[in-house]
């Protein structure tokens, strides 16, 4: 078959099935793996160049709903008359159905049963491990600065925080994506403070930046210099590659003084 990706999230489940030698063309930020960087690049997620889509002839094209502006990419799929598959996961377990399918759509059904297996055992045995742990530090995720944007109890970095023995500090927000202020941030008081700011790399996200901010001195996670610089590409993707992320910060959480 020949696959387009639209999306790094779903470029990463075609590797998470060792399938990647499907792929003829991928959009501008799918960075995983490396190989992936040497085929045709379709323009950024949110403008993909359906010309050039249509051009290399695919007989599959995954797309995505996951961002805020991609239905543009679908009105322009069915305008070429290309044939695709939406993916829109936002819990590990969307994310385990997403592999099956896409499995099934390359005519693979079960090599994409299994890794679906193999994905959700990994995940349960983080839940198994999780139930234990009896003090679980409360994390603030911060995807954007300025204004200030975090992840509500609808994503799935409330799952990963649960998994890795700590608790979203806005899972009780019914949203995927919440707004808010660094008051509302200052009042909740996280014990931890994990930065994954989307598109911008480790290098440039600075803790001295979240420790200038007024009042910010008296929270507890940077009392104890509990401020995590996270590789944003293994958060803020919907893609198997989250499981990494989990290992990470659950490494990263173990044996840190929480008191």
């Amino acid at each position: 078959m020949r696959v387009v990706s639209i999306c790094p999230s779903n470029t990463e489940i075609m590797d998470y099935l060792g399938q990647t030698d499907l792929l003829i063309g991928v959009d501008d930020y799918s960075d995983w793996p490396d190989a992936v960087q040497n085929l045709p690049s379709l323009g950024p997620d949110l403008s993909i160049d359906m010309d050039k889509v249509a051009a290399l002839s695919p007989d599959l094209v995954l797309a995505s709903l996951s961002v805020p502006g991609m239905e543009k990419n679908i009105e322009a799929l069915d305008e070429k008359g290309l044939p695709y598959l939406i993916l829109d996961p936002n819990s590990l377990a969307d994310i385990a159905d997403d592999i099956a399918s896409v499995g099934a759509a390359l005519g693979k059904t079960s090599l994409g049963i299994d890794r679906a297996k193999a994905f959700r055992q990994e995940v349960t045995a983080f839940r198994e491990r999780a139930a234990a742990i009896e003090q679980k530090p409360s994390l603030y995720w911060e995807w954007w600065p300025k204004p200030i944007f975090t992840p509500g109890g609808r994503n799935w970095l409330t799952e990963i925080s649960h998994l890795a023995g700590a608790e979203n500090l806005f899972a009780a927000k019914d949203e995927a994506n919440v707004q808010t202020t660094w008051e509302d941030v200052r009042e909740r008081n996280p014990d931890g403070i994990c930065m994954v700011w989307v598109g911008v790399q480790e290098a440039k996200m600075r803790p001295d930046h979240v420790r200038r901010r007024p009042g910010w001195d008296q929270i507890t996670a940077v009392k104890h210099n509990h401020i995590f610089v996270l590789e944003e590409s293994l958060f803020c993707r919907p893609s198997p590659r989250l499981l990494e992320g989990l290992r990470q910060l659950t490494a990263l959480l173990e044996g840190k003084g929480w008191d």
